[in-house]
């Protein structure tokens, strides 16, 4: 075993991978996320997975934590107060399945320097989102009739493209979404994206099963079990401190983590 590999096997540890995602599990908790974001970074700077084994990775974890995050917020959102919202549910569905399937179909087939650059651009556009978009607040919405399912539609294709490229659930995306455009309340709008987000990563998901890097998960089961229990409890544990840390002072670091990361994938 060379120096490298040596390194390689240390790095990707149980307990660094358990510790280290359960770091970034609590940081997306606090901000109502899962961490998906930062934890892409992650999979390709510090473990070294190359872009698309990355995406994979960071795909199959989102699916593990947005599953067990939706029957947890039933006890704040109500599943009738969800389901009451099926329309919209099924305006965003309309476009981010498709979305999902070809966004998932495009990184599959992009050379990796091509794919480090999409990915860098989008960790940019989410740290943005993160300071400008994160603070929405419920109001009267933006559109309404068919103007307002047409827009639905569209974006819920961007939001479905984009996050089958990054292998994230969208939860960043669809939030303003679902507070501007839909003027659905805060607390209800992290679960609608949830339930807007499950079968849109389970599309992107089949879609990356057809390739063959998709065998990643299997040569790193361990891993990919000590990553997704560490997303799961820092998730929790990010969801009750909820609150305790200014919005103010959190999103403008979290926003600078993701700005450095995405220079760091840009030259990667």
């Amino acid at each position: 075993m060379t120096q490298a590999d040596e390194t390689q096997v240390k790095v990707r540890s149980l307990p660094a991978t358990f510790g280290s995602s359960a770091v970034i599990g609590t940081l997306g908790g606090l901000i109502g996320l899962g961490g998906a974001e930062f934890r892409l970074p992650l999979l390709i700077g510090i473990f070294r997975f190359a872009a698309l084994e990355a995406v994979i990775l960071n795909k199959a974890m989102s699916l593990v934590v947005v599953a067990s995050a939706l029957p947890f917020r039933m006890s704040w959102v109500p599943f009738e107060a969800v389901a009451a919202e099926w329309p919209v549910i099924l305006n965003l569905l309309a476009g981010s399945l498709l979305g999902a399937w070809i966004g998932a179909g495009w990184a599959t087939r992009l050379r990796s320097q091509t794919l480090y650059r999409i990915l860098a651009v989008l960790l940019a556009l989410i740290a943005a989102v993160l300071l400008f978009g994160h603070d929405a607040t419920a109001g009267e919405a933006m559109l309404t009739g068919v103007a307002q399912i047409l827009a639905g539609v569209v974006a819920g294709f961007g939001i479905g493209m984009v996050a089958s490229l990054m292998g994230v659930a969208g939860g960043e995306l669809l939030i303003p979404t679902l507070i501007l455009l839909f003027g659905a309340d805060p607390r209800l709008a992290g679960s609608l994206s949830l339930a807007v987000s499950l079968p849109t990563m389970v599309v992107g998901f089949t879609r990356y099963s057809r390739d063959s890097s998709f065998a990643v998960l299997g040569r790193h089961a361990r891993f990919v079990v000590a990553m997704a229990m560490g997303s799961l409890i820092g998730s929790f544990i990010g969801g009750q401190l909820l609150g305790l840390v200014p919005t103010g002072l959190l999103l403008p670091l979290l926003a600078a983590i993701l700005l450095i990361s995405a220079v760091k994938v840009w030259r990667h």
